[in-house]
C-alpha cells in the first residue's frame, strides 16, 4: 500500500506528484525547490535557497513522522556546479552521525529558475 504524505508547511505539488510518498516502510520525498509556502516565493542567491529546500523537506518528514536521521538517501540538483560548496554547507548542518547517502548534478535548468533542487528517500 502507498500513502500520499501532504503538508502545508511545505509547497504544494507543481504537476500530477505528490509532495511524498510513504511505501513498504520507505519515505520517497519529490524533489523540493527553494519556495516558501507561506508567501509562494523563492529567497535569493544559493544559501538562502539551500535553506528553504531543506526547510521544505524538514516539514515533509515530520509530517510523516520523521527527521532527517531517517534520511538514506538524497539527490541534490544544482543549476551550476559552482554553487555546490555552499549548498553543501547548509545541507551539512542538517546531519549528525551517519549521513545518507548522495548524488549531486548539475543540470542545464530547474523548474522556476531556481538554482537548487533536493529530494531525498527515508527509512520509517
Amino acid at each position: 500500500m502507498k500513502k500520499a504524505i501532504v503538508t502545508t508547511k511545505a509547497p504544494g505539488a507543481i504537476g500530477p506528484y505528490s509532495q511524498a510518498i510513504s511505501a513498504n516502510g520507505m519515505l520517497f520525498i519529490s524533489g523540493q525547490l527553494p519556495i516558501d509556502p507561506a508567501t509562494g516565493t523563492m529567497p535569493e542567491g544559493i544559501t538562502a535557497q539551500a535553506e528553504q529546500c531543506m526547510k521544505n523537506l524538514e516539514a515533509i518528514l515530520n509530517e510523516a513522522g520523521c527527521t532527517f536521521d531517517n534520511v538514506v538517501k538524497s539527490t541534490c540538483l544544482l543549476a551550476d556546479m559552482s554553487y555546490f560548496g555552499d549548498m553543501n554547507a547548509v545541507y551539512g548542518k542538517y546531519f549528525k552521525g551517519d549521513c545518507p547517502a548522495r548524488a549531486a548534478f548539475a543540470v542545464k535548468e530547474l523548474p522556476k529558475k531556481a538554482l537548487v533542487e533536493i529530494e531525498m528517500i527515508a527509512a520509517l
